[in-house]
């Protein structure tokens, strides 16, 4: 039962986008203030731990089956170019966090290395929202 616009249904879509918008945000600030790093070191743990985090929690509430299999879209190419986009973020997640690791230490032959790879998690962390939001389907129930 819809109530409004924004039913019941629309709900349990927008909820994940939502909450990947804001995970961006604050992204994007710990990005800015990197120099507080009483701010930026959780912020960024946490958003990596959100991002790990969240295909287990769409696996547990979305019936997958139905999806991939009975619709048909375990085919198509805008599933398999998300699954890359989020298999990429992880990659660079890794090497953020060895290069976060060595500024830590007080290596700073990690600078550089941590700065590119935080441009690239950036862009490629707004695609994986793009195209999560854009295969994203309303919940029925």
């Amino acid at each position: 039962m819809a109530t409004g616009a924004f039913g019941e249904a629309k709900h349990m879509f927008a909820e994940t986008v939502i909450a990947s918008i804001l995970t961006y945000i604050l992204m994007l600030s710990a990005f800015y203030l990197h120099r507080i790093r009483t701010f930026h070191v959780p912020v960024m743990v946490f958003i990596v731990l959100f991002d790990l985090l969240m295909p287990v929690y769409l696996y547990s509430t979305r019936d997958w089956k139905t999806r991939l299999i009975d619709d048909g879209d375990l085919f198509s190419f805008a599933v398999w170019m998300h699954f890359g986009l989020l298999i990429t973020l992880f990659v660079l997640y890794a090497i953020q966090i060895l290069a976060g690791r060595k500024l830590l230490l007080g290596d700073q032959s990690g600078r550089a290395e941590h700065k590119n790879v935080a441009k690239g998690i950036l862009a490629v962390r707004a695609l994986v929202i793009l195209t999560g939001a854009l295969l994203a389907q309303p919940q029925q129930g």
